[in-house]
């Protein structure tokens, strides 16, 4: 590589091998030296780079299991239907309030 070339984030995610939000949060940490172009890292010196490179273990994140978890035998809470009728005019008072207001309106318009 050129000795005073600057890389770019997407450069330095190819030659390290992670992603780019990584580099981001190890240059944000510390770990990565870079240079603040604008207020943000924007740029990195290429040997600073491969010197790093030389040491550098890229963290490997475990992927998540597709398994299901097991089902558990204990049902949930009981809902009745005073909690069912509870939870409805709660979640829904805006509308049952704007339904009778024009209800009203209607009524007070057409006995007029």
């Amino acid at each position: 590589m050129p000795e005073g070339k600057l890389l770019t984030i997407k450069e330095v995610s190819v030659i390290l091998g992670i992603s780019e939000d990584e580099v981001v949060k190890l240059t944000e940490s510390g770990r990565i030296p870079a240079y603040k172009v604008g207020g943000l890292y924007l740029r990195f010196r290429a040997e600073q780079i491969e010197e790093l490179r030389r040491s550098f273990k890229p963290v490997v994140h475990k992927a998540p299991s597709l398994k299901k978890p097991p089902v558990t035998s204990s049902p949930g809470p009981r809902v009745g239907l005073k909690d069912m009728i509870s939870d409805f005019l709660y979640f829904n008072d805006f509308y049952i309030l704007a339904f009778l207001i024009i209800i009203l309106v209607l009524f007070i318009i057409f006995q007029g």
